[in-house]
C-alpha cells in the first residue's frame, strides 16, 4: 500500500519529524498551476475590473473562442479562483477575493 505522507527526519534533532501530506502537495501544485498562466490571470484581473461576467461578456472582450474561454474558467473554478451565479439562463462569474487572499498568504509564508 502507497503512504501519502512523506516522513522525514531533522538531522539535527532526531526526534523531530516533518511530515509532508502529498495529497495535499499534489493539490497545492494544481492550485498554483492554474493561476500561473497569463491568459487565466488576464481573465482575473477583468473579471476583478469588471465585478461580474458572463462566458459570453469575457470571450468578445478577449477575443477568445468560446471553448477556450470555458476552459479557462473552468480551471479558475475547479481551483476556487472565480465563483458562479446563476440568474436566469445566465451564470456569472465573479473572483474568489477571500481564495486570492488565502493563496497570497500561502506563497508569503513559503516564500517569506
Amino acid at each position: 500500500m502507497h503512504s501519502y505522507i512523506l516522513t522525514l527526519h531533522d538531522p539535527a534533532n532526531p526526534e523531530q519529524l516533518v511530515r509532508l501530506d502529498l495529497l495535499q502537495l499534489k493539490k497545492s501544485a494544481i492550485l498554483l498551476r492554474a493561476i500561473n498562466h497569463k491568459l487565466r490571470q488576464d481573465i482575473l484581473q477583468w473579471i476583478n475590473e469588471k465585478g461580474r461576467v458572463t462566458v459570453t461578456e469575457l470571450y468578445i472582450q478577449l477575443r477568445l473562442e468560446q471553448s477556450v474561454a470555458s476552459q479557462h474558467l473552468a480551471v479558475l473554478r475547479k481551483a476556487g479562483f472565480v465563483k458562479t451565479t446563476r440568474e436566469g439562463k445566465y451564470i456569472y462569474y465573479s473572483v474568489n477575493i477571500e481564495r486570492m487572499r488565502a493563496v497570497a498568504g500561502f506563497m508569503e509564508a513559503l516564500l517569506g
